[in-house]
């Protein structure tokens, strides 16, 4: 197995990113049906984070195995790894790759049953700073920062 290595987003990784993103929150929430989501995802995808974000992705073997992106405001709206991957340096190595390109600060929502990922972005140097609720699901998360 060759090591991960990151490199920008490319328009021919789009099918995998968003299949990548289907795996990953189906297996993070298995009690929602994210194939009914894929549509609006995809709309997404090209519509907000493409034009608007520095999307870099985690490669291994030829395989994407992650992503993030991180808007000019410090935004981290996504941070997507493959769960074959959970527990292994990638999503640290996308995360210290989103604070290199916005080394004045980075805020992030996360979901605030997704304790898992609370305590990743805790041991890599975030902090809470306050509650609120996602627009788009309804479902309570923390507004988590970063500052270097």
């Amino acid at each position: 197995m060759s090591a991960l290595h990151l490199r920008p987003y490319r328009p021919e990784d789009e099918a995998a990113s968003i299949d990548l993103w289907h795996r990953t929150w189906q297996q993070a929430y298995p009690q929602i049906d994210f194939a009914a989501r894929l549509a609006w995802w995809r709309e997404r995808w090209r519509k907000d984070l493409v034009p608007n974000a520095q999307i870099v992705v985690a490669e291994q073997d030829g395989a994407l195995t992650g992503f993030v992106t991180i808007d000019g405001e410090g935004y981290l709206d996504q941070l997507v790894v493959d769960p074959d991957h959970w527990g292994s340096d990638a999503a640290r190595l996308l995360v210290d790759e989103a604070k290199r390109l916005s080394p004045s600060g980075i805020t992030l929502l996360v979901n605030k049953d997704n304790a898992r990922a609370i305590r990743f972005y805790e041991r890599n140097g975030f902090t809470h700073a306050g509650d609120d609720v996602n627009p788009t699901s309804g479902r309570p998360v923390l507004k988590m920062v970063w500052k270097a």
